[in-house]
This record gives structure tokens, C-alpha cells and sequence, in this order.
């Protein structure tokens, strides 16, 4: 007698009745249950122990003299901002040593690029636009079909537009550009273009509507943002594993960034690239079946999508309720409660996006995504989530609260140097030994994956040789300090506007490089360079002893406005292009869909 996962008896055991036991695997068949709820526990344990170390460490400097309200506001704030940096740590160190050699083969489905395995199902790549530039976007859109093309699986995927541009002007691009690509095309009746009159459930609620209208008629479909691209061979490599196993209701592939022009871009997605290769890699250790989805250059099932994935609407009014603004991970949550496996597969194979040109934008994207995600505190609860599923929501909730924690306590940090002060026996080296240790531990996934890079035969040769990594990867980690400066008070200023109904909305993304004027940065950033003054200030009154050290946290802040000028300068990024510094593979070798984009774009 034989079992199955999917609980049906297979046909050797119909001639009489069984008891159908409990499946030992994932429904997908990739992992025995057993092993991922080992791993789930040694992660845990992990995680808490470590976070209880960092904890006990900060009680024992901070109540070197006595405890005050100071060092209990201090510690409740370590307390609520100290868990982001610890899971990265070890997602990083997991990921390192999986990278290393010891890689368990369930963590990365095998990609099947046997060219005599066909594709036998259909496949609709799904891009999604909102007022966004109709030429840029599609762009993109005919590469994609075009290296699909050159596959010879070409005939397996048809291409669909959603449109919900509320700009006239446009709309009529829209319409204009796709008229022209299908008059063009031999294809074209597999090339759809529709507007919606109304935005409803916004760009999830566009995604839904097609799959429930003309998705019926596709086994799978491949949603792609305005900036997305994928090489042909990546598609398939998706397509094959999901072909192979239908209990798999979505699979993540690893995005990594385009080549840019913009220095800020450029710097910021060669932190991200190595940052993701560990993290990712990590994750998928113990995440396993309850992977993440973040809504894009994915290959997801349409009947179960249909079927389980429905958001619920949020009670209350906004900024909390109402629609669901970050849908992408509440839809894999309700994918793995039907019954469906969420993986991402954590390699590189061909799956890119542009990220934002200069810090304004991120710091706009990011209050987004902190708006979004926000909102999770009314799904935590929801019913017949998996517990991992469960976390994942409460981690992204967790992230972003961490920010104005770690604000709150570098405000209180001078009058930390005060107490510390009229303690004659105040544990400094203790106390710098745990401020290394947390910044080394923000700084985990970066540094471990440069480990990676250097450790990899011919890898280092990818990013344009051992100096000008080195370079980058340094110029990176300076970058990143000032990044977070720049955006984590902004956040912190958005979630407190939040709490009293305010809300930015959902705006169109920048997308292209360009200069960022200094009244425009001024206007931005102004209040972290006053949050920086103020913290100077600080300390030269209540710290004097400890001004001189506190220079550089203060500078970060202070130096937001010209940060942000600086990075977004096209003399600066064309610059670092032409030397090569935080060059990422595709800026030394381009596969053709990058060459493509590069010729079309003027690049």
C-alpha cells in the first residue's frame, strides 16, 4: 500500500480500503516534516538565545550604577530593535555555511535545464502599470518575450497588459504602444491589453481580477512589475519546477538589481546583491514551505491563487483599515493554508528589477512598504495560518517598529553618557563591545556574502576583480550607515503621522536616474539634520567627555541633505561606472536581455 501526499490511496491500494495516515513531507514532497521542524527549533532557539545574550549583556552596563528611567527606556528599546539584526545574523550564517559546500539538496529545487523536458502548460506573463511610463515599461516586456522566444517555448506563454492609468494622456500611450507592438508581432493574439475604470484593491485587485476572468484559461501565471525583467531561461527554470510539482503554489525567484546609471541605485543594489545571497539562502533553510512572495517575478498557480489567496478587507477605517495595501505576503500565508507549498528559490538565475535612483525614493518606497506592512497586526490573528506563515507576518510587523526604536535610543544615549559618567567603575569597554557587536550583526548578511564572494573560485573575477570589490564592497558599508540615517527617521516621522490618520498614499515609483535638486533635498531631510544638531548638542551639554566619539553617529544624520544630493549626482554614477567601483556581473558581463535593455535605453 502506498500513500501519497496529496491523501488519494494511488491505484495499487484501491482494491481495498486503508486508513489514510498523516503525510510525513511538505505537499510538495521537497522536505520530511521532521526536518523542517528541527530546523524551525534550532533557529528559534538560536534567535532567543541570542537575543537573550544581547539583553543580559545591556542590563549588566546599564545597571552598573543603578537603574534609571533612562536605562529602562534604553533597554526597552534594545529590547524591541535588537531581533531584526540578530535573525539576520544568523539567516547570514546559515546561509554562509549552506553556500559553503554543505548545501542540503531540498533547498534549491533542481533546475530542470534539460531542453527534452517540455513545457506543457500555459503560462501568462502578467505586467501590472499604474501612470507609469508605457514605452519604459514595455520595454521591458518585449525582452522577456523575446529571450522566451529564442527558447523555443515561445508558443507556451502568452502576454497580458493590466492597466489601471487614470491619466488620460497615459491611457492613450498605453493604447498606442500596444497597437504598435501587436501590429509588429506575429503573435499578437497572444498579447492583451486591458484598462480597468476603477483601481479597486489596487494592483492586487488588478492581478485578482485577471485571474479570475482571463486566467481561467492558464495553469500558471508570472506577475511582473513596470521594472521588471527576466531572461527566458530563468522563466523556464520556474516554469519546469512548478510543472513538476503541482502542490507548489508559488515559487519566488531571487531578484537582484539591473545596472543603473544612478550612483545611488548602484551602490544600494550592490549591498542588496551580496546582503540577499546569504539572507535568502538562510531563510530557505528553515522557512522551507512558508516561503515569501513579494509579488513579482514569481511563478504562481492560478486555481488555488483563486481558490485561497482572496484578501480579506481590514475592519476600521484607514490608515489601518480598509484595503490591503502590502498584499503579497498575506497571499502566500493564505496559499500555504489552502494546502500549497510558497518556496523561493534562493540562487541567482536570471530575475532582475530597478531599484530606486536616489534616497528620496527609497525613503518614499520605504514608508510604503512600512504602511503595508503595518496593517498585518489585524491578520496575525487570522485563522488556519501556519505558524511560520504566522511569523512571517509578525516579522515584517516587528521591522519596521524597530526603527523608531533604535531613533528613541540613540536620543537617549547622552544622557545614558551622563549617568555613566558619575560611575566610577561604569563598564565602557563592555558597553563599546556591545555597540560592535550589534552593528556587526546589522551587518551580517553583507559581510559574510563578501566572505562568499572572496571564498568562491572566479567569483570575485564576476564583480570586476579583487580591488574593485573590495572597493565597492567598502564604499557599501559606509553607504549603508548613512542610508539608514537618511530613511529611518523619515519612517519613524510616518509611522507617528500614521497613529494620527496621515497617510502619503500610494503614489507612481520614480524610476529613472536624475539629479536631486538641494531644495529638494532640504525639503525632505531637513529634520534628520536637526535630529542630528540636536543630538550634538546633546552630548556637548549633557556628555562633554564623549562628544568627540559621538561625531560620527551625529554626522550621519546631519550629512542627510548632501547624502542624498551627492548620490543622486550623475557625475557621481558615471563615475563610478566608468572605474567600475560597486560594479555588480551583469555590469561586466551582460547576458543579451541585459545588452537589450542597455541599447534601448541608450545605456
Amino acid at each position: 500500500m502506498t500513500i501519497d501526499c496529496d491523501r488519494k490511496v494511488l491505484p495499487e491500494a484501491v482494491s481495498r480500503p486503508v486508513a489514510l495516515e498523516p503525510c510525513l513531507t511538505t505537499p510538495a514532497g521537497f522536505e520530511a516534516i521532521a526536518t523542517l521542524t528541527r530546523r524551525r527549533r534550532i533557529m528559534l532557539v538560536l534567535n532567543v538565545a541570542t537575543w537573550a545574550m544581547v539583553m543580559l549583556w545591556a542590563c549588566a552596563v546599564l545597571s552598573s550604577g543603578g537603574w534609571t528611567w533612562v536605562d529602562g527606556a534604553v533597554l526597552i528599546c534594545l529590547g524591541l530593535a535588537a531581533p531584526w539584526p540578530v535573525l539576520g545574523f544568523w539567516n547570514a550564517a546559515i546561509g554562509l555555511w549552506q553556500l559553503g559546500g554543505r548545501r542540503d539538496p531540498e533547498i534549491v529545487p533542481p533546475l530542470e535545464r534539460d531542453t527534452h523536458v517540455p513545457i506543457t502548460v500555459k503560462t501568462a506573463v502578467v505586467m501590472t502599470l499604474r501612470n507609469e511610463d508605457p514605452a519604459r515599461a514595455l520595454r521591458r516586456l518585449k525582452i522577456v518575450k523575446d529571450s522566451l522566444d529564442r527558447t523555443g517555448e515561445g508558443a507556451q506563454f502568452s502576454y497580458f497588459v493590466l492597466s489601471d492609468t487614470d491619466r488620460p494622456e497615459i491611457a492613450r500611450r498605453e493604447e498606442d504602444a500596444i497597437a504598435l507592438w501587436r501590429a509588429n508581432d506575429a503573435d499578437r493574439e497572444r498579447i492583451v491589453y486591458r484598462r480597468r475604470d476603477h483601481n479597486l484593491g489596487f494592483k492586487a485587485g488588478n492581478v485578482r481580477d485577471f485571474a479570475t476572468t482571463a486566467g481561467r484559461d492558464f495553469e500558471l501565471m508570472l506577475p511582473l512589475d513596470a521594472d521588471s525583467l527576466m531572461t527566458g531561461a530563468a522563466i523556464l527554470d520556474l516554469v519546469r519546477i512548478m510543472q513538476r510539482h503541482p502542490k507548489l503554489g508559488i515559487l519566488q525567484s531571487l531578484v537582484v538589481g539591473t545596472p543603473t546609471a544612478s550612483a545611488f541605485a548602484r551602490i544600494f543594489q550592490f549591498g542588496m546583491r551580496l546582503g540577499m545571497r546569504t539572507y535568502t539562502m538562510g531563510q530557505a533553510w528553515w522557512v522551507g514551505d512558508c516561503g515569501p512572495f513579494w509579488g513579482h517575478n514569481a511563478v504562481v498557480r492560478i486555481v488555488p491563487f483563486v481558490e485561497h489567496c482572496r484578501l480579506p478587507m481590514l475592519g476600521g477605517r484607514p490608515p489601518f483599515g480598509g484595503q490591503i495595501l502590502s498584499h503579497d505576503q498575506v497571499e502566500a500565508a493564505l496559499m500555504r493554508k489552502g494546502g500549497f507549498e510558497v518556496r523561493v528559490l534562493p540562487v541567482e538565475i536570471g530575475s532582475y528589477e530597478d531599484n530606486p535612483p536616489n534616497a528620496a525614493a527609497f525613503a518614499e518606497r520605504d514608508t510604503r512598504w512600512c504602511h503595508g506592512n503595518l496593517q498585518y497586526l489585524k491578520l496575525i490573528g487570522l485563522k488556519g495560518l501556519e505558524p511560520v506563515s504566522r511569523y512571517q507576518l509578525a516579522w515584517a510587523v516587528l521591522m519596521f517598529i524597530g526603527v523608531p526604536a533604535w531613533i528613541v535610543l540613540f536620543g537617549l544615549l547622552p544622557f545614558v553618557a551622563a549617568d555613566a559618567e558619575t560611575v566610577p567603575d561604569f563598564p565602557v569597554g563592555s558597553a563599546v563591545a556591545l555597540s560592535l557587536t550589534l552593528l556587526a550583526m546589522n551587518l551580517a548578511p553583507k559581510l559574510s556574502a563578501a566572505l562568499n564572494v572572496m571564498l568562491t573560485p572566479g567569483e570575485v573575477g564576476r564583480f570586476g576583480g579583487g580591488a574593485r570589490f573590495v572597493l565597492g564592497a567598502g564604499l557599501e558599508l559606509l553607504f549603508s550607515v548613512f542610508l539608514s540615517a537618511a530613511t529611518s527617521l523619515r519612517t519613524m516621522l510616518f509611522m507617528i503621522g500614521l497613529l494620527f490618520g496621515r497617510s502619503n498614499g500610494w503614489t507612481t515609483q520614480l524610476r529613472d536616474s536624475g539629479e536631486l535638486p538641494w531644495a529638494e533635498a532640504a525639503s525632505r531631510f531637513w529634520p534628520h539634520a536637526l535630529f542630528g544638531l540636536i543630538l550634538s548638542f546633546a552630548f556637548a551639554i549633557f556628555a562633554p567627555h564623549v562628544l568627540f566619539w559621538s561625531l560620527p553617529l551625529a554626522f550621519c544624520f546631519l550629512a542627510a541633505i548632501p547624502f542624498a544630493v551627492l548620490t543622486a549626482s550623475p557625475a557621481v554614477g558615471d563615475f563610478l561606472r566608468r572605474h567600475g567601483i560597486a560594479a555588480i556581473p551583469e555590469d561586466i558581463t551582460p547576458p543579451p536581455e541585459i545588452r537589450a535593455l542597455q541599447s534601448t535605453d541608450g545605456a
